[in-house]
């Protein structure tokens, strides 16, 4: 599969991104309209959106400059083992 590489359908998948996640919490309040839910839903993306941030920025910046990667799993191995992906 090629790379995405055109402004406008980068844009257009990040919107469909927001879209699809607006679309499943209303789905998921409709189905549980308690302010409970609503309030779990909302430390659940707030959590898993920072988690994103310290894997693709905090860890390459600041914990090893050197260090990068772009799949979740050799953020994790890192964070694990305290090495890159590759080394032994």
């Amino acid at each position: 599969m090629k790379d995405l590489t055109d402004p406008r359908w980068i844009k257009f998948k990040g919107i469909l991104f927001v879209v699809l996640g607006l679309f499943s919490a209303a789905l998921l309040l409709v189905e549980h309209p308690t302010v409970r839910t609503a309030v779990l839903l909302a430390i659940s993306i707030w959590s898993f959106s920072r988690a994103y941030y310290f894997a693709f920025y905090v860890l390459e910046k600041y914990v090893d400059p050197q260090f990068r990667f772009s799949v979740l799993s050799f953020a994790s191995r890192y964070l694990w083992k305290g090495t890159r992906s590759g080394e032994r």
